[in-house]
């Protein structure tokens, strides 16, 4: 019997899979706007070598899977709850669509929600935080959906684009999203 707890109602989080996923995360690294989201460095393109150790980290404080869409089981991107603090109950998150096609229709605001429940079920976090570029209106839109909450700028820290950008801190509470839950039953 499998295992519903990480099935949404486009995307399933399952565990990376390196030797079906690498191929795909190198093809992502050469699409510009990928790097260009992703990145607060200037796009690069890393080697297999270099992603699969990447992949390969050991971290007792973090979480990565890859996002499935769920009619065809296909690999869409991936989503990583990281620098667990458990004194304090907190995490950060990252996540990241890939497959171009698949942007913007949802299953990036479906695998963070997952993601969440995740994070605030499985883990009983109290908190868990973002950083978004500002330029990145696709992804506050999707954050704000999944309940984060606006919490301050870090001014001017990027450089992208012979233009200066902010970065955007967001965060979301445990009660706040579980708020969120009762509203959409």
């Amino acid at each position: 019997m499998k295992n519903n707890f990480l099935v949404g109602d486009l995307v399933e989080l399952t565990p990376v899979n390196l030797e079906k996923e690498l191929p795909l995360w190198e093809k992502w690294d050469h699409d510009s706007d990928y790097q260009r989201q992703l990145n607060i460095i200037p796009a690069r393109q890393l080697s297999a070598t270099s992603m699969k150790e990447w992949f390969e980290k050991d971290s007792p404080n973090s979480a990565l899977f890859s996002i499935c869409e769920r009619k065809d089981g296909k690999t869409i991107g991936f989503v990583e709850l990281d620098g667990y603090e458990w004194t304090a109950r907190t995490a950060w998150v990252g996540i990241a669509i890939g497959e171009a096609e698949y942007r913007d229709k949802g299953y990036g605001t479906d695998a963070m929600n997952l993601l969440l429940k995740f994070a605030f079920r499985g883990l009983n976090m109290h908190r868990v935080n973002l950083s978004v570029f500002e330029f990145n209106k696709r992804a506050i839109r999707s954050y704000e959906k999944c309940g984060f909450k606006y919490e301050g700028t870090s001014r001017e820290l990027i450089y992208k684009e012979d233009k200066r950008w902010d970065v955007l801190n967001m965060g979301i509470l445990q009660r706040d999203w579980e708020f969120l839950q009762t509203l959409e039953k």
